[in-house]
């Protein structure tokens, strides 16, 4: 639980709801849209959770990664991608999946948000969802959500 509770406040900016998930301060008015603009594939959703474990097991391996959340926390998305961006391993880590440091930013709460939609969250006022990115979901969630579970750390992928 730990590593998915890193994941989420560190690096998708506290955009997503759901659980472990904080909600940072400063939200910016084009999130919403980026998110909404964001248009998941199956490759894409893959790369994002393939990303998003590598990224979770790098900072957990950080000795201020506690720090680093909270800090996380009172940052702009912009400030947190710009950070992301200065990492090194970070980028690394990004580009071996394809990723530049804003998609994988829009991409992983755009990704997480389809799913907890076509899972029937989508009641929620937290989730934003594109009709297009609920829809990919639906017909993917069935491969998807255990990847995705696994990613967060909430069961051991097999």
């Amino acid at each position: 639980m730990r590593n998915g509770i890193v994941l989420f406040v560190v690096l998708s900016a506290g955009q997503a709801s759901g659980t472990a998930v904080a909600q940072t301060p400063a939200v910016s008015s084009q999130e919403p849209q980026d998110i909404l603009a964001y248009q998941l594939t199956l490759p894409r959703a893959n790369h994002l959770i393939t990303a998003m474990q590598a990224m979770t097991q790098y900072l957990v391996s950080l000795p201020d990664f506690q720090d680093r959340i909270v800090k996380s926390m009172q940052m702009t998305p912009a400030e947190q991608r710009a950070q992301m961006e200065k990492d090194p391993r970070a980028m690394a880590i990004l580009k071996q999946n394809g990723l530049t440091a804003l998609e994988y930013q829009v991409g992983v709460p755009a990704l997480r948000m389809a799913l907890m939609a076509a899972q029937g969250g989508a009641g929620s006022a937290d989730v934003i969802a594109s009709p297009a990115n609920v829809a990919f979901a639906k017909g993917h969630l069935a491969e998807l959500k255990p990847k995705m579970d696994a990613a967060d750390g909430l069961v051991r992928p097999k």
